[in-house]
């Protein structure tokens, strides 16, 4: 009998999207009333409020145009991802990229290992400080390359950089997307529970890198990379312009520098991302030996690759599109948190974070799902007697986790498939970790609180 396989990654999203057409005809149309939060700026739901509102089922020409509503409303991100997806290939037409792996792996000889903890540490940190995400897309070319030269499974290289970012996110103490906006909605300190959290951080990497590394172990080709005449050429040019690609990649750090800055320090959003990127390449270009035509055209060779990623970011912002269009997403929320308010205090904790893990797949945003449930939740767990900073926790724990194995997340939709990876390939990676990193949630959970967190 033949195993089961996902759909094509666009068959699967659109597939989402016909269900939530289905749904807009299903469910009853509702909304919650909103206001503005002073503490974060944005708008949040009023406890209490839900009502019925007119059904505005989706016509099949109005889910047709969420598609391009979708890529619209992502088009900050997208043009991100073609921009810097265009920069990431100009600097690998220069040759400086596997100068700079080869290097890399010939100061690591005998120790080929550290680099997946090395390379995995760094996006969980990326991830923890600012929920880096779809800023990885334009990166996958860098790491498929270091994964390659290191015979590791490509499935390797969305692991350690999407999947450490996602995990790191989860357990953050300081994930102003997650943690941050869910503590200002719950009207506690910033980074409080910081201890707390570092410790389940550090019990929930080591179980994402033990896990990539034993399956990139297990996986690896004893055999030699096979060498083209292509290669042997590129090679002999990289050593013939060593001092170009030195110059090219202190530029990728400089760039790495400035954009960490930027993002952590001055507020930037894509569009200023997007303009880094793009110096970048012109820059690399120019200062590889390219020229002007030969950067011109190895931009257009990186958006011609980066373009389906790109698409399955606006193929999942489609579906919140039609949810949103239907009036649903609050008859959901409201359906679902429902029963939390008569089971007792733990059951009650466990129960917010299946709420959580099953809202994420129509609400694939964790900043946007903090300022649709905190408000409900917050009041609820005081009913209780539960603590905020559980009812914290259990919102962490059950959005953050599953940017690992939804397909509505384009990001890791678009990373896998840039990977080359299918998606059921991801998940039978993927699964058996999440279910440790689940049941670690749920350990957190009742410990936070036994010891009143």
């Amino acid at each position: 009998m033949p195993s089961f396989r996902f759909p094509h990654p666009l068959v699967l999203l659109v597939g989402f999207i016909l269900l939530a057409v289905g749904l807009s005809y299903l469910l009853p149309a509702g909304r919650f009333e909103r206001r503005q939060d002073e503490a974060t700026k944005r708008e949040v739901v009023v406890p209490g409020s839900y009502h019925r509102v007119a059904p505005t089922p989706v016509s099949p020409l109005d889910a047709l145009t969420a598609i391009p509503k979708g890529l619209q409303d992502a088009a900050d991100v997208i043009f991100l991802v073609f921009l810097a997806g265009g920069a990431f290939t100009v600097v690998d037409q220069t040759g400086a990229l596997r100068r700079g792996v080869d290097w890399l792996l010939e100061k690591l000889r005998g120790r080929e290992a550290l680099v997946i903890p090395v390379v995995a540490l760094l996006f969980a940190t990326m991830g923890a400080l600012e929920n880096m995400q779809e800023e990885i897309v334009p990166l996958v070319p860098v790491l498929l390359v270091l994964m390659r030269r290191m015979r590791y499974p490509v499935l390797t290289a969305a692991a350690v950089s999407i999947g450490s970012a996602a995990v790191g996110a989860a357990f953050s103490p300081m994930n102003p997307f997650q943690v941050g906006i869910a503590q200002k909605l719950a009207g506690l300190p910033l980074l409080s529970g910081l201890g707390f959290r570092l410790v389940f951080l550090a019990l929930a990497l080591l179980i994402w890198i033990g896990g990539t590394l034993r399956y990139a172990q297990r996986h690896r080709e004893l055999a030699p990379l096979a060498v083209d005449d292509a290669q042997i050429e590129a090679e002999h040019s990289a050593h013939e312009g060593g001092h170009r690609h030195g110059l090219v990649l202190l530029l990728l750090f400089v760039t790495f520098a400035f954009f960490a800055y930027g993002v952590l320090e001055l507020g930037w959003d894509f569009g200023q991302m997007s303009a880094l990127f793009f110096a970048l390449g012109v820059a690399a270009g120019l200062v590889g030996g390219l020229g002007l035509t030969g950067t011109a055209e190895g931009f257009i060779a990186g958006f011609k690759d980066i373009a389906f990623s790109g698409m399955l970011i606006g193929f999942a912002r489609a579906i919140f599109v039609v949810l949103e269009q239907g009036q649903i997403v609050d008859t959901i929320v409201n359906g679902l948190s429902a029963p939390l308010a008569h089971l007792p205090v733990a059951a009650s904790a466990l129960g917010m974070l299946g709420l959580h893990t099953a809202l994420h797949l129509p609400v694939p945003s964790v900043s946007g799902q903090a300022v649709l449930t905190m408000p409900i939740l917050t009041p609820l767990s005081d009913l209780l007697g539960l603590s905020r900073q559980v009812t914290v926790l259990a919102f962490q724990y059950g959005a953050g986790l599953c940017e690992i194995i939804t397909p509505t997340n384009g990001a890791l939709m678009a990373i896998v498939a840039a990977c080359g990876v299918r998606f059921d390939q991801w998940w039978k990676f993927v699964f058996p970790l999440y279910l440790l990193l689940l049941a670690l949630a749920v350990l957190a959970i009742v410990v936070g609180i036994a010891v009143g967190v």
